[in-house]
Order: C-alpha cells, then structure tokens, then sequence
C-alpha cells in the first residue's frame, strides 16, 4: 500500500475556479485538470476498461435478447440496499463503510440450476459538506460545497441456482470492475438540488472478482400465466477482491492559503459486500 499526495493552486480562469499543478506551468481550466489524471492511468488498466465495457455490452445485449427470443427463458432481477466493508490491507487505508444499492438480471434456461447475468452497484464512502462565499468579490453570498468519495461497480456473474419450492438457495462467481471516484459539486444554499457545477477530483479503476452467494425466500406467487411474476426477498453477501487502485477518501482533500492537496491512498482493493432487497421473476 502506498500514500502520495497531489498539491495544486486555486485560480480563477474565466469567472470559474480552475487548478493547474503547483509548478510553473500555465493556468488551465479544472477540465484539463481531469484529463490529465485519466490520460496518466497505465495502459494496461485503459486496455482493461475498455475490455470490459465491449464485454458488459454484449452481454446486456443478449440477456435483453434472450426473452424475447425464447419464451421458455427464465429471467429473474432485483434490488438490493448494499453495505460495503472494506478488507484486508484496503481496511487498513480506508476506516469506513460504503453505503449504496446493488442491481442485477440473470436469465437462464429451465431445467437448468445455471443463470448469466449482470450487476451494477453504486455506494458512497465519504461524504463532506461546507458552506464557503460564492467567489473572492462576492463574499456576502455563499453556497454549498459538497464532496462525495463513491464507487461504482459492475460485474459479470455465473449463478447456480437449484429450482427449489419456498426458499432457493444461489452461489455466485463473478468478474468485472470498480471504479473509485471523487466528486465535488457547488449548491445552492437554500436548495440543495439546485446543483450550479461540479468536477472530478480524481479517480481510478480496479478489476473486481470474487464470489457470493444467498437465499431468495419467495413472497409472491402468481396463480395465472399472465400478469407479473413472482415476487422474492433477496439476502446475500459477496467477497469481491480487488487489484491495486488509487482513490480519495474523506479528509483526503486539504485546502490551505489557496492551494489544495490530494492526500492519495494507493491499495488493494478488497471488500465484503452485504444486501438485503427484493427482486421479481419474469
């Protein structure tokens, strides 16, 4: 694991903030900024991303093809409310939990305990919210800054699930990615979904792989063919580990005499996740 930090000037450029790197280089708007840290990622995590989306397309497509194709597919999805704990060596640079919801389809073909399938997640970590004046000339009007450490995933998955009456025990292996962002946004003071902009801080990605499982305990059983399928509550857990990645947490960003510093944690990247929701069949 390692630590590094990032330390930059703030400027205004246009009647906006910018940051350009604290050397002596030319003043250049907060997107340039961005850009640079996504542009300086390894190669091999760009070949990795870019791998992975064509596979998550594909695979989004057919699982969206495969019943209208074939009326005999069974598909199933649900929602799930995630908690995420951080493990291993990641835990021992992050002291907090994820909080966020988890959304996944599966279809599979009946008379086999085998499904494919899709999960998306998104949690927050971090969350830091201060009131600061709208600019340096306008110090008698001030907004709301609000920075949010977050983490998306998404994850390819085989499930083997036993077609069982009542309760139906899963397992689960999967494969996909994570991708830690951090997000700062002004607001309006009185309205805070009155959002005015917002910028990336940083961000990084990770491949994710790992297994889970659970039960789904049926709640709803249609009695005709027509209408809505079944309705089920859905309790599992995953141990998803994770390669090595660079991200933000909360604290991490320092602001002193007009300059701001990234305090960068580097690690593995390893986690449990919990979930507690409901899904339906189709």
């Amino acid at each position: 694991m390692r630590h590094y930090n990032f330390c930059y000037n703030s400027v205004f450029v246009g009647g906006k903030v910018g940051v350009h790197p604290n050397q002596n280089a030319r003043v250049q708007p907060a997107i340039i900024h961005i850009a640079t840290f996504r542009t300086s990622q390894p190669l091999t995590k760009m070949m990795h991303k870019r791998t992975l989306t064509s596979l998550f397309a594909l695979l989004f497509a057919t699982l969206i093809a495969l019943p209208t194709a074939n009326a005999q597919i069974n598909a199933e999805g649900s929602l799930t409310f995630t908690t995420g704990l951080p493990r291993a060596e990641f835990a021992d640079q992050l002291d907090a939990n994820g909080y966020g919801a988890n959304l996944n389809f599966a279809a599979g073909f009946p008379g086999s305990p085998l499904m494919i399938g899709l999960d998306g997640g998104f949690m927050i970590y971090g969350h830091e919210r201060r009131n600061e004046p709208f600019s340096l000339t306008i110090p008698d009007v001030t907004v709301d800054v609000v920075t949010d450490n977050s983490l998306a995933s998404g994850h390819i998955f085989l499930r083997l699930k036993p077609d069982l009456p009542g309760i139906k025990p899963y397992a689960d292996a999967l494969f996909g990615f994570k991708y830690f962002f951090t997000q700062t946004r002004i607001e309006s003071e009185a309205f805070s979904e009155n959002e005015i902009t917002r910028s990336t801080n940083f961000d990084d990605t990770a491949m994710s792989y790992g297994f889970g499982g659970g039960v789904q305990i049926n709640l709803f059983t249609p009695t005709g063919d027509d209408g809505p399928g079944g309705v089920f509550l859905d309790l599992g857990a995953q141990y998803l580990m994770g390669s090595e990645a660079s991200y933000l947490q909360e604290g991490s960003i320092r602001r002193q005499n007009g300059q701001v510093t990234f305090d960068v944690d580097q690690s593995r990247t390893d986690m449990l996740l919990i979930k507690v929701g409901v899904g339906i069949t189709f």
